[in-house]
Protein backbone atom coordinates (compact mmCIF):
# COMPACT_ATOMS: atom_id res chain seq x y z
CA UNK A 1 0.00 0.00 0.00
CA UNK A 2 1.28 3.45 -0.94
CA UNK A 3 0.47 6.46 1.20
CA UNK A 4 0.38 9.56 -0.96
CA UNK A 5 -1.67 12.74 -0.86
CA UNK A 6 -3.28 14.35 2.20
CA UNK A 7 -3.64 12.55 5.53
CA UNK A 8 -5.40 14.38 8.35
CA UNK A 9 -4.20 13.82 11.90
CA UNK A 10 -7.33 13.71 14.00
CA UNK A 11 -7.79 15.62 17.24
CA UNK A 12 -9.30 13.75 20.15
CA UNK A 13 -12.50 15.60 21.12
CA UNK A 14 -13.32 16.00 24.80
CA UNK A 15 -16.44 17.20 26.55
CA UNK A 16 -16.43 20.03 29.08
CA UNK A 17 -15.96 17.39 31.77
CA UNK A 18 -12.91 15.96 30.02
CA UNK A 19 -14.48 12.75 28.69
CA UNK A 20 -13.92 11.44 25.17
CA UNK A 21 -16.65 12.79 22.89
CA UNK A 22 -17.42 10.09 20.32
CA UNK A 23 -20.16 12.09 18.58
CA UNK A 24 -17.77 14.96 17.88
CA UNK A 25 -15.19 12.47 16.64
CA UNK A 26 -17.72 11.12 14.16
CA UNK A 27 -18.32 14.63 12.84
CA UNK A 28 -14.58 15.30 12.54
CA UNK A 29 -14.13 12.10 10.54
CA UNK A 30 -17.02 13.06 8.26
CA UNK A 31 -15.60 16.56 7.72
CA UNK A 32 -12.15 15.37 6.70
CA UNK A 33 -13.38 12.48 4.58
CA UNK A 34 -15.94 14.63 2.77
CA UNK A 35 -13.18 17.15 2.05
CA UNK A 36 -11.43 14.41 0.07
CA UNK A 37 -8.45 13.41 2.19
CA UNK A 38 -6.63 10.21 1.31
CA UNK A 39 -6.42 9.05 4.88
CA UNK A 40 -6.86 9.74 8.58
CA UNK A 41 -4.35 9.34 11.39
CA UNK A 42 -5.70 8.55 14.84
CA UNK A 43 -3.75 8.57 18.11
CA UNK A 44 -1.13 10.99 16.86
CA UNK A 45 0.82 13.44 19.01
CA UNK A 46 -1.63 16.26 18.32
CA UNK A 47 -4.43 13.85 19.14
CA UNK A 48 -3.27 14.19 22.75
CA UNK A 49 -2.49 10.47 22.76
CA UNK A 50 -0.18 10.85 25.75
CA UNK A 51 -3.17 12.01 27.81
CA UNK A 52 -5.36 9.03 26.95
CA UNK A 53 -5.82 5.92 29.07
CA UNK A 54 -5.32 2.50 27.49
CA UNK A 55 -9.07 1.93 27.25
CA UNK A 56 -9.54 5.38 25.68
CA UNK A 57 -6.89 4.66 23.04
CA UNK A 58 -8.82 1.58 21.99
CA UNK A 59 -12.14 3.41 22.01
CA UNK A 60 -10.85 6.33 19.93
CA UNK A 61 -9.43 4.04 17.25
CA UNK A 62 -12.57 1.92 17.24
CA UNK A 63 -14.79 4.97 16.69
CA UNK A 64 -12.58 6.34 13.89
CA UNK A 65 -12.40 3.04 11.99
CA UNK A 66 -16.11 2.38 12.30
CA UNK A 67 -17.06 5.88 11.18
CA UNK A 68 -14.56 5.96 8.34
CA UNK A 69 -15.99 2.67 7.05
CA UNK A 70 -13.39 2.26 4.33
CA UNK A 71 -13.90 5.74 2.84
CA UNK A 72 -10.24 6.59 3.50
CA UNK A 73 -7.19 4.81 4.91
CA UNK A 74 -6.83 4.83 8.70
CA UNK A 75 -3.36 4.97 10.23
CA UNK A 76 -3.06 4.27 13.96
CA UNK A 77 -0.39 5.81 16.15
CA UNK A 78 1.35 3.00 18.00
CA UNK A 79 4.52 4.50 19.47
CA UNK A 80 5.71 3.08 22.78
CA UNK A 81 8.91 3.23 24.80
CA UNK A 82 9.47 -0.50 24.57
CA UNK A 83 9.40 -2.81 21.57
CA UNK A 84 7.10 -5.30 23.27
CA UNK A 85 4.54 -2.62 24.15
CA UNK A 86 4.78 -1.19 20.64
CA UNK A 87 4.08 -4.61 19.13
CA UNK A 88 1.02 -4.91 21.37
CA UNK A 89 -0.29 -1.52 20.17
CA UNK A 90 0.35 -2.52 16.56
CA UNK A 91 -1.42 -5.85 16.93
CA UNK A 92 -4.40 -4.12 18.53
CA UNK A 93 -4.58 -1.73 15.57
CA UNK A 94 -4.38 -4.65 13.13
CA UNK A 95 -7.16 -6.46 14.98
CA UNK A 96 -9.38 -3.40 14.57
CA UNK A 97 -8.62 -3.32 10.82
CA UNK A 98 -6.43 -0.22 10.70
CA UNK A 99 -4.65 0.17 7.36
CA UNK A 100 -1.24 1.01 8.86
CA UNK A 101 0.51 2.01 12.06
CA UNK A 102 2.70 5.04 12.72
CA UNK A 103 5.68 4.57 15.03
CA UNK A 104 8.44 6.83 16.32
CA UNK A 105 11.68 5.37 17.67
CA UNK A 106 11.35 4.32 21.32
CA UNK A 107 12.37 7.05 23.74
CA UNK A 108 15.35 5.91 25.81
CA UNK A 109 18.74 7.22 26.96
CA UNK A 110 21.59 6.73 24.49
CA UNK A 111 19.44 5.27 21.74
CA UNK A 112 21.52 4.33 18.70
CA UNK A 113 20.88 3.57 15.04
CA UNK A 114 21.24 -0.20 15.41
CA UNK A 115 18.60 -0.28 18.14
CA UNK A 116 16.26 1.81 16.00
CA UNK A 117 16.63 -0.51 12.99
CA UNK A 118 16.13 -3.55 15.22
CA UNK A 119 12.97 -1.97 16.64
CA UNK A 120 11.35 -1.55 13.22
CA UNK A 121 12.47 -5.01 12.11
CA UNK A 122 10.82 -6.52 15.19
CA UNK A 123 7.58 -4.72 14.40
CA UNK A 124 7.65 -5.94 10.81
CA UNK A 125 8.12 -9.52 11.98
CA UNK A 126 5.17 -9.23 14.37
CA UNK A 127 2.58 -7.61 12.07
CA UNK A 128 1.76 -7.51 8.37
CA UNK A 129 0.57 -3.88 8.33
CA UNK A 130 2.57 -1.11 6.65
CA UNK A 131 4.58 0.97 9.11
CA UNK A 132 4.83 4.74 8.85
CA UNK A 133 8.13 5.85 10.38
CA UNK A 134 7.57 9.08 12.29
CA UNK A 135 10.65 11.28 12.38
CA UNK A 136 9.83 13.79 15.11
CA UNK A 137 12.82 14.28 17.46
CA UNK A 138 10.95 16.39 20.07
CA UNK A 139 8.90 13.28 20.90
CA UNK A 140 11.41 10.49 20.34
CA UNK A 141 14.40 12.39 21.67
CA UNK A 142 16.42 10.91 18.79
CA UNK A 143 17.38 12.50 15.51
CA UNK A 144 17.32 10.10 12.57
CA UNK A 145 19.77 11.12 9.89
CA UNK A 146 18.74 10.72 6.23
CA UNK A 147 21.07 7.73 5.87
CA UNK A 148 19.33 5.93 8.74
CA UNK A 149 15.84 6.57 7.34
CA UNK A 150 16.96 5.35 3.92
CA UNK A 151 18.48 2.26 5.55
CA UNK A 152 15.22 1.45 7.35
CA UNK A 153 13.38 1.71 4.03
CA UNK A 154 15.87 -0.66 2.40
CA UNK A 155 15.97 -3.23 5.19
CA UNK A 156 12.32 -3.09 6.33
CA UNK A 157 10.07 -3.16 3.23
CA UNK A 158 6.96 -2.52 5.36
CA UNK A 159 8.46 0.77 6.56
CA UNK A 160 8.78 2.73 3.34
CA UNK A 161 6.58 5.65 4.33
CA UNK A 162 8.13 8.40 6.42
CA UNK A 163 6.34 11.19 8.24
CA UNK A 164 9.08 13.79 8.25
CA UNK A 165 8.98 16.45 10.96
CA UNK A 166 12.63 17.30 11.48
CA UNK A 167 13.43 20.66 9.80
CA UNK A 168 14.73 21.53 7.31
CA UNK A 169 12.27 19.03 5.88
CA UNK A 170 12.70 19.88 2.16
CA UNK A 171 16.46 19.35 2.36
CA UNK A 172 16.07 16.16 4.38
CA UNK A 173 13.44 14.87 1.94
CA UNK A 174 15.74 15.19 -1.04
CA UNK A 175 18.63 13.55 0.83
CA UNK A 176 16.56 10.55 1.90
CA UNK A 177 15.34 10.00 -1.64
CA UNK A 178 18.89 10.31 -2.99
CA UNK A 179 20.08 7.64 -0.55
CA UNK A 180 17.22 5.19 -1.11
CA UNK A 181 18.98 3.34 -3.96
CA UNK A 182 15.94 3.44 -6.23
CA UNK A 183 13.54 2.06 -3.62
CA UNK A 184 10.15 3.76 -3.72
CA UNK A 185 9.93 5.75 -0.49
CA UNK A 186 6.91 7.94 0.25
CA UNK A 187 7.68 10.96 2.40
CA UNK A 188 4.86 12.92 4.02
CA UNK A 189 5.53 16.32 5.51
CA UNK A 190 4.01 17.39 8.80
CA UNK A 191 4.64 20.47 10.95
CA UNK A 192 1.22 21.95 10.28
CA UNK A 193 1.79 21.99 6.53
CA UNK A 194 3.90 25.16 6.72
CA UNK A 195 6.59 23.76 4.40
CA UNK A 196 4.27 21.80 2.11
CA UNK A 197 5.09 23.43 -1.23
CA UNK A 198 8.84 23.19 -0.64
CA UNK A 199 8.49 19.55 0.47
CA UNK A 200 6.59 18.71 -2.70
CA UNK A 201 9.30 20.39 -4.75
CA UNK A 202 11.87 18.20 -2.97
CA UNK A 203 9.96 15.02 -3.85
CA UNK A 204 7.53 14.51 -0.97
CA UNK A 205 4.45 12.37 -1.67
CA UNK A 206 2.10 14.58 0.32
CA UNK A 207 1.40 15.77 3.82
CA UNK A 208 0.17 14.36 7.13
CA UNK A 209 -0.99 17.02 9.55
CA UNK A 210 -4.04 18.00 11.56
CA UNK A 211 -4.57 21.42 9.95
CA UNK A 212 -8.23 22.32 10.45
CA UNK A 213 -8.83 23.14 6.76
CA UNK A 214 -7.79 20.05 4.79
CA UNK A 215 -9.43 21.63 1.74
CA UNK A 216 -6.41 23.93 1.52
CA UNK A 217 -3.91 21.09 1.63
CA UNK A 218 -5.86 19.11 -0.95
CA UNK A 219 -5.94 22.07 -3.33
CA UNK A 220 -2.16 22.48 -3.09
CA UNK A 221 -1.32 18.78 -3.46
CA UNK A 222 -3.76 18.17 -6.32
CA UNK A 223 -2.52 21.17 -8.27
CA UNK A 224 1.10 20.19 -7.77
CA UNK A 225 0.68 16.52 -8.69
CA UNK A 226 -1.28 17.49 -11.80
CA UNK A 227 1.72 19.51 -12.94
CA UNK A 228 0.35 22.99 -12.23
CA UNK A 229 3.12 24.18 -9.94
CA UNK A 230 2.08 27.82 -10.21
CA UNK A 231 -1.48 27.12 -9.07
CA UNK A 232 -0.14 25.00 -6.21
CA UNK A 233 2.26 27.75 -5.15
CA UNK A 234 -0.38 30.46 -5.41
CA UNK A 235 -2.77 28.46 -3.25
CA UNK A 236 -0.10 27.61 -0.71
CA UNK A 237 1.05 31.19 -0.24
CA UNK A 238 -2.56 32.32 0.18
CA UNK A 239 -3.06 29.87 3.01
CA UNK A 240 0.27 30.16 4.82
CA UNK A 241 -0.95 32.88 7.24
CA UNK A 242 -3.57 30.57 8.73
CA UNK A 243 -1.22 27.55 8.75
CA UNK A 244 1.45 29.61 10.52
CA UNK A 245 -0.99 30.88 13.11
CA UNK A 246 -2.40 27.44 13.86
CA UNK A 247 1.08 25.93 14.15
CA UNK A 248 2.13 27.89 17.24
CA UNK A 249 4.09 25.78 19.68
CA UNK A 250 2.28 25.26 22.96
CA UNK A 251 -1.08 26.71 21.89
CA UNK A 252 -1.54 25.29 18.39
CA UNK A 253 -3.77 22.39 19.40
CA UNK A 254 -6.11 24.73 21.27
CA UNK A 255 -6.34 26.96 18.16
CA UNK A 256 -7.00 23.95 15.91
CA UNK A 257 -9.78 22.67 18.16
CA UNK A 258 -11.36 26.11 18.34
CA UNK A 259 -11.40 26.34 14.54
CA UNK A 260 -13.00 22.88 14.33
CA UNK A 261 -15.57 23.97 16.90
CA UNK A 262 -16.40 26.95 14.72
CA UNK A 263 -16.69 24.62 11.75
CA UNK A 264 -19.46 22.87 13.64
CA UNK A 265 -17.81 19.51 14.28
CA UNK A 266 -16.53 19.82 17.85
CA UNK A 267 -19.06 20.42 20.57
CA UNK A 268 -16.29 21.83 22.74
CA UNK A 269 -12.68 22.88 22.09
CA UNK A 270 -11.50 21.40 25.39
CA UNK A 271 -7.82 20.46 25.84
CA UNK A 272 -6.84 18.01 28.54
CA UNK A 273 -4.59 19.34 31.31
CA UNK A 274 -1.84 20.38 31.32
CA UNK A 275 -2.43 21.55 27.74
CA UNK A 276 -2.72 25.29 27.15
CA UNK A 277 -6.15 26.87 26.74
CA UNK A 278 -6.94 29.81 24.47
CA UNK A 279 -6.53 33.25 26.00
CA UNK A 280 -8.49 36.32 24.92
CA UNK A 281 -5.59 37.78 22.91
CA UNK A 282 -5.07 34.61 20.87
CA UNK A 283 -8.81 34.29 20.33
CA UNK A 284 -8.99 37.86 19.01
CA UNK A 285 -6.05 37.21 16.69
CA UNK A 286 -7.80 34.10 15.38
CA UNK A 287 -10.93 36.15 14.70
CA UNK A 288 -8.85 38.62 12.69
CA UNK A 289 -7.00 36.09 10.57
CA UNK A 290 -10.16 34.15 9.71
CA UNK A 291 -11.89 37.37 8.76
CA UNK A 292 -8.95 38.30 6.52
CA UNK A 293 -8.94 34.87 4.91
CA UNK A 294 -12.65 35.00 4.18
CA UNK A 295 -12.80 38.47 2.71
CA UNK A 296 -9.38 39.19 1.24
CA UNK A 297 -8.84 35.73 -0.18
CA UNK A 298 -12.46 34.95 -1.03
CA UNK A 299 -12.41 31.75 1.04
CA UNK A 300 -16.17 31.66 1.61
CA UNK A 301 -16.09 28.34 3.41
CA UNK A 302 -13.96 29.76 6.22
CA UNK A 303 -16.02 30.66 9.27
CA UNK A 304 -15.15 33.74 11.28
Amino acid sequence: MRFRGVFSVLPTPFSKTGDFDAESMNRVVDLFVSAGVNGLTALGVTGEVARLTESERKRVLEVVIQRCAGRAAVIAGATAEGTRACIEFCRAAAAMKADAVMVSPPRMPKLNSEAVVAHYKALAEAISLPIVVQDYPPISGFTMEPALLARIAREVPQARTIKLEDPPTPLKTSRILALSDGIEVDILGGLGGVYLIEELMAGAAGVMTGFAYPEMLIEVVKSYTSGDVKAASDAFYRYVPLMRFEFQEGIGMAIRKEVLRRRGVLADAAIRAPGAQLDSTTRAALDQILEWMRHERKAEWISS
